[in-house]
């Protein structure tokens, strides 16, 4: 039995992908690993692997020479642009604790396969570098059935026969807000529906530009703010499409939700999904989106072929697929390091 002390704050911020990925990541070894691992919470206690989920100081200064670390690598400082928004000085200072934190670190785990090159021009050891990809669990995001989903458009006032679009994430510049509101302009006949807020206020990048915007009264669109985690299995079931203009993302966790419910997804055409949506997938930008979302809702061959591609993904990223992967992960770092632990 390997023992392992998750050390997390994540689930602090409401309604961000990270603290998604770390309930679902300890629920799978919860409910599959039984027998393999025991896990303890924020303990600090000796154990025999130190899994760190998020980047707080109190883990930093935790990372000791024998501890065998494991850093879940969800961002890079090239992805902190566009998020959020601080003093130029103290920005830079952030940037230089996050490389510190996973140097630091004895091994990571990455959530997106290009992270690796990065973390390579970091000075990191491509030996200590893991890819692992995330899940979400069917059991808390599913389909639900035709009277459920219409009892949910009356809750929510949208008209039942309306076809809905719907993004998630919280409100900021690098996920295409303002792409999404100008899509929404263009096309007064579609509904469309914005899950997520400013989980963290004023230094949200592009916060008060934003703030006003979303603030501005248009029919066919809803702002629904921050949503807990329980309800979104609800709001994916409101929609038709799920939308994601991102100029940049991780690895998204909403996308895998939302294809758990059955739902198509659109997605801008950037690098980080070359390889996480399996090669094959409905993309566009800025001069093609509203075609694309307009050709979904009049042509049902077109919305069953991308239903076709949302499918592909549930499969792959099923939880017994992923917790293999981190079976076989756990058990080789354990070895690797046992005859080195306190």
């Amino acid at each position: 039995m390997i023992t392992i002390d998750v050390l997390s704050k994540a689930d602090s911020v409401k309604a961000q992908g990270v603290g998604s990925v770390y309930l679902e990541q300890c629920a799978l070894i919860e409910e599959f690993g039984k027998s393999d691992f025991s896990l303890v919470y924020n303990s600090h206690k000796k154990c025999d692997l130190y899994h760190i989920h998020s980047i707080n100081p109190s883990f930093y200064l935790m990372m000791k020479k024998k501890r065998t670390t494991i850093a879940y690598v969800h961002f890079l400082p090239i992805t902190l642009d566009g998020s959020i928004s601080l003093p130029k000085p103290i920005f830079a200072i952030f940037k230089k604790y996050v490389i510190s934190f996973y140097r630091k670190a004895k091994e990571l785990v990455v959530v997106n396969p290009t992270f690796i090159s990065e973390l390579i021009k970091l000075g990191i050891d491509k030996n200590r570098i893991t890819y692992i990809p995330n899940f979400v669990s069917e059991k808390t995001f599913h389909p639900l059935d035709y009277e459920k989903k219409s009892s949910l458009r009356y809750k929510y006032n949208i008209p039942e026969k309306s076809f809905v679009v719907l993004s998630c994430g919280q409100i900021q510049n690098r996920k295409g807000v303002k792409t999404f509101l100008d899509i929404a302009d263009k096309n007064k006949d579609i509904y469309f529906i914005w899950a997520g807020g400013f989980p963290f206020k004023n230094i949200t990048d592009g916060y008060k530009e934003l703030k006003n915007e979303t603030n501005k009264k248009r029919d066919n669109v809803l702002f629904l703010g921050i949503v807990n985690r329980e309800e979104m299995n609800d709001i994916y079931n409101l929609a038709d499409l799920f939308f994601m203009p991102s100029y940049s993302e991780l690895f998204p966790m909403a996308l895998l939700e939302a294809c758990s419910c059955n739902l198509p997804y659109l997605v801008r055409d950037i690098k980080e999904y070359q390889e996480i949506l399996l090669g094959d997938y409905l993309k566009g930008d800025d001069d093609t989106f509203s075609f694309i979302i307009r050709k979904l809702k009049d042509d049902k061959s077109y919305y069953d072929d991308a239903l076709y591609l949302s499918k592909k993904m549930k499969e792959y990223y099923s939880r017994k697929n992923v917790y293999s992967l981190w079976k076989k992960y756990y058990k080789r770092i354990y070895d690797k390091y046992q005859s080195k632990s306190e």
